[in-house]
């Protein structure tokens, strides 16, 4: 697992902060292994002060499609409801 990013404690988000203020990256030998670290690590994630996305990608993990790769270009507006 790697996080990149220039935030760090005590550290004052602009109020027009970039709208990625880190990047969390995890590897493994399959795409399972991948998964499972991912999950874990967004539990473990701990970003305050700002509202992030880690809520949006703790749901999308444990959704069944993405878990089994069946997913297209219009999955993810269809998940948060953006595109019926």
């Amino acid at each position: 697992m790697r996080v990149d990013s220039a935030l760090y404690s005590g550290y004052r988000v602009p109020p027009h902060y970039d709208s990625m203020v880190a990047k969390l990256i995890v590897h493994g030998t399959s795409r399972n292994e991948c998964l499972m670290r991912l999950r874990r690590a967004l539990d473990e994630y701990v970003i305050g002060g700002i509202e992030t996305t880690l809520p949006l990608h703790r749901r999308l993990v444990q959704e069944p499609a993405f878990i089994d790769g069946e997913y297209d270009i219009h999955w993810l507006e269809k998940f948060v409801g953006l595109k019926k």
